[in-house]
């Protein structure tokens, strides 16, 4: 007899087709304990309803926002928000860009005028510029990309031993594994095969490093003990630094060395 999710819920691979949400990332949401599953069937698989509906839209609005993983809890943990609330200043978020954008193009237009009549653009294009990076601020995220060996090993080390994620691995039909990608708060970091063609090799290869990947973290000792209970390689532990930031420092699987720091009260 086969087993039906009830009305009103969906398994996990429903709710990932749904959203565009990746079963993987739901898997993660779950463990790092943002968004659990309602109940389970008797076969054990997870079951989703409303109210874990709207909670994946707040993380998924949050996270838009630009917060990390820890803001994202620490705000859905917080007092209740009201699900018409948070559309409200989602909503409100959504017509700040639109603005941004009109304006953007009111401008354009303009300075494509001023060049029309051949007079001086300079204050036009000045103010198309500062429109520019503001709007870039917004909503433009980093993207890093480190070079490994073993792309597996080194997602699962990531993920693992330094809890960044969520993310998942792209693969080739015969199951190489051609990309990994993996969530660094508000920012990306693409984890890519070695290529003699663009002379791209591990630290593990090449006998040495020559990059490092910064990541701010909410609190740097935590993050500490957590990486050295997962077996992290730690360069040097925690440390208040003359340049405003405690930090700690700590090699990955092939050698990339991290450093994962917060900056000081002043």
């Amino acid at each position: 007899m086969t087993s039906t999710s009830p009305p009103s819920t969906r398994r996990i691979g429903e709710l990932a087709d749904a959203t565009g949400v990746t079963v993987r990332t739901l898997r993660y949401y779950e463990e790092i304990g943002i968004l659990a599953p309602a109940s389970r069937t008797e076969a054990g698989h997870r079951l989703y309803g409303m109210d874990e509906v709207e909670r994946l839209y707040r993380i998924c609005m949050l996270r838009q926002l630009g917060l990390p993983l820890d803001g994202v809890r620490n705000t859905l943990d917080g007092p209740a928000t009201e699900l018409a609330a948070t559309i409200t200043d989602h909503l409100a978020e959504v017509d700040r860009r639109i603005d941004d954008q009109h304006r953007l193009r009111a401008r354009l237009a303009r300075l494509e005028a001023t060049l029309d009549t051949g007079a001086d653009p300079t204050t036009d294009l000045l103010t198309v510029l500062e429109d520019m990076t503001t709007l870039d601020s917004n909503i433009n995220k980093p993207i890093g990309v480190l070079i490994y060996k073993d792309l597996q090993g080194a997602f699962d080390h990531l993920t693992g031993v330094f809890g960044l994620g969520p993310g998942e691995l792209t693969t080739q039909p015969d199951g190489t594994i051609v990309l990994g990608e993996i969530d660094i708060g508000a920012g990306t970091l693409w984890l890519h095969p070695e290529s003699r063609d663009f002379a791209l090799v591990s630290p593990q290869t090449r006998g040495d490093s020559t990059a490092m990947m910064v990541v701010i973290v909410d609190d740097v000792d935590a993050h500490h003990d957590h990486a050295v209970s997962n077996g992290a390689v730690i360069r040097y532990p925690p440390v208040d630094q003359p340049y405003g930031y405690r930090e700690y420092g700590a090699t990955d699987s092939e050698g990339h060395l991290w450093s994962f720091m917060k900056q000081l009260a002043t």
